[in-house]
């Protein structure tokens, strides 16, 4: 009995092959994740039991049901935007370290999460949150771009090295920090704190308007990196492997660092600077799945939903009534992890 299942879509233009083990793992991935979101909606000052905020699901806004209310106008909009921005920042970074070709790579490290934090700030700096507050996710996708097409001009040099992206992204990152910095000094105070909040990550406020507007970014790039899969498979194999098989690869990397920085810009957008969800969810699923870039970017999807539900979960429950946000829990765990993978890089190398 094959261990592998064929794909093809009618036409022959489509094909992918993925191992059926790995298949039943995104299958128990996905599973835990509904389960995880049903238990997430139901937890709250309200406690709602499982089958019934499944009922409150099924029945609608419309019920006229005080549990009704409280699941689909407070905390499922609060579960979709978690879910959305940890499934964007997974994928981002699955994308970074194939890129990159290099374990440590994410959002964070490149400074892509960095320049949307700093162009949100800006904003808040300059605005003094009175004007047009539904601008601030323009100005932090629109930041993240930039920083993203910075650092790929920056980094070439008869073509883009994935090292010198790493070394200028790392320079990037911290001169983005400074700036930062020296915003929320000469902001106002409630600007100052209301910053400190978003900066860390947090869905605290979520509603329905920022889950209309991000769902058709993550929907529109879903499919663009879809297309765009197989050239991840190809980015790993280094620089001269890639032009034999005839691939353009300076065309295909910045298609897929754009691609990168679109995903983690709209994330950071609408939940502030969440962290290492784009270094752990693919290092998790990689383990879980193999390194093809097929399963490897739903389950690391997956996996990132789960991150992030899981840390909005525990920042309302562990220390309720105050509503801890999620980027701590995040920091909390990645900050280890990203140690560990740092050792584990180093004596590999040695």
């Amino acid at each position: 009995m094959s261990r592998y299942v064929t794909i093809r879509v009618p036409g022959g233009k489509f094909s992918t092959l993925f191992e059926k083990r790995a298949g039943w793992i995104a299958a128990a991935l996905l599973l835990l994740l509904i389960a995880l979101s049903v238990i997430s909606i139901g937890v709250g000052t309200l406690q709602i039991p499982p089958w019934r905020t499944v009922q409150m699901l099924a029945a609608g806004p419309a019920s006229g049901e005080m549990e009704a209310n409280i699941i689909w106008n407070f905390r499922m909009p609060r579960l979709l935007l978690a879910l959305m921005a940890g499934m964007a920042l997974a994928l981002s970074g699955t994308v970074l370290q194939a890129v990159v070709r290099n374990p440590l790579a994410s959002p964070d490290v490149i400074g892509i999460t960095s320049g949307a934090a700093m162009m949100a700030v800006l904003y808040l700096a300059i605005f003094n949150v009175t004007t047009s507050i539904q601008w601030l996710p323009l100005f932090a996708f629109a930041g993240a771009l930039g920083v993203a097409a910075f650092i790929y001009l920056a980094a070439w040099k008869h073509g883009v090295s994935p090292m010198r992206m790493i070394l200028i992204g790392l320079g990037v990152t911290a001169l983005l920090e400074a700036f930062k910095t020296l915003f929320l000094v000469f902001s106002p105070i409630f600007v100052t704190s209301q910053a400190k909040i978003w900066i860390t990550g947090t869905v605290y406020g979520a509603n329905w308007t920022g889950v209309q507007f991000f769902a058709p970014w993550l929907l529109g790039l879903i499919p663009v990196l879809a297309v765009l899969a197989r050239r991840l498979n190809i980015q790993v194999l280094g620089n001269e492997l890639p032009v034999l098989l005839g691939g353009r690869i300076q065309l295909q990397r910045f298609a897929l660092i754009g691609t990168a920085a679109a995903l983690a810009g709209a994330a950071v957008a609408f939940v502030g600077g969440v962290g290492f969800i784009g270094l752990m969810a693919p290092h998790l699923s990689r383990r879980l799945v193999g390194g093809a870039h097929g399963l490897l970017l739903i389950c690391s999807a997956l996996v990132g939903g789960i991150l992030l539900v899981a840390a909005d979960l525990a920042g309302r429950t562990l220390f309720a009534p105050r509503d801890i946000p999620a980027g701590v829990f995040t920091a909390a765990i990645g900050a280890p992890f990203f140690l560990y993978t740092l050792i584990k890089v180093k004596k590999r190398r040695s």
